[in-house]
């Protein structure tokens, strides 16, 4: 058998090379049989202690987890767009609130500058007819002093003319034509 397949043992003689010292006699026990027989020991162990469930179990529980904050941090992100529309629209009407005021502040401005103006005139207006009543009333006064003086002066000088030209005699000839003059009528 040794003739039929001369390059079968060949080749099996030389690519065995020289056997390490740890082998056994027949050659089944090897290092990397060894270490085959040994991770598949592994294997088998965490299979039958179904380590790969547990771990799948917590690769899910914390994709889980990991899903849960990503849908809390959408709804605070949904949040807080809402309430920066909110203050951004509550910016504006403050905005717009603020120009009315200003609006209506220059209107009222505007408004009380011409009622002060308004009154200005008319307190002019007043004080020149009070002014001019004053003087009128000062004028008359002064026409009616010099038309008592005037009167009184004429009294006194009638009275000086009476007494130097009318005598006894004369006094009773005009206090008879008055009282003819009353009887008479």
């Amino acid at each position: 058998m040794a003739n039929a397949h001369p390059t079968t043992v060949a080749t099996v003689e030389q690519g065995s090379g020289p056997a390490p010292e740890h082998e056994a006699e027949g050659g089944l026990i090897s290092a990397p049989f060894f270490i085959s027989l040994a991770m598949v020991v592994i294997i088998v162990a965490l299979v039958w202690k179904k380590v790969p469930a547990a771990i799948g179990k917590a690769l899910d529980d914390k994709i889980d987890v990991i899903r849960k904050q990503l849908a809390e941090a959408e709804s605070l992100r949904k949040d807080a767009e809402a309430l920066k529309a909110e203050y951004e629209a509550k910016a504006k009407a403050a905005d717009t609130e603020a120009a009315a005021i200003v609006d209506q502040a220059r209107h009222e401005a505007d408004s009380i500058v011409a009622q002060a103006k308004q009154n200005a005139e008319a307190l002019v207006e007043r004080r020149q007819r009070m002014a001019e009543d004053k003087i009128a009333a000062e004028e008359r006064a002064a026409v009616d002093q010099l038309r008592a003086a005037a009167a009184n002066a004429a009294r006194e000088a009638a009275v000086r003319i009476i007494r130097e030209r009318v005598d006894a005699t004369a006094d009773e000839a005009l206090v008879g034509d008055a009282i003819r003059s009353i009887g008479s009528r």
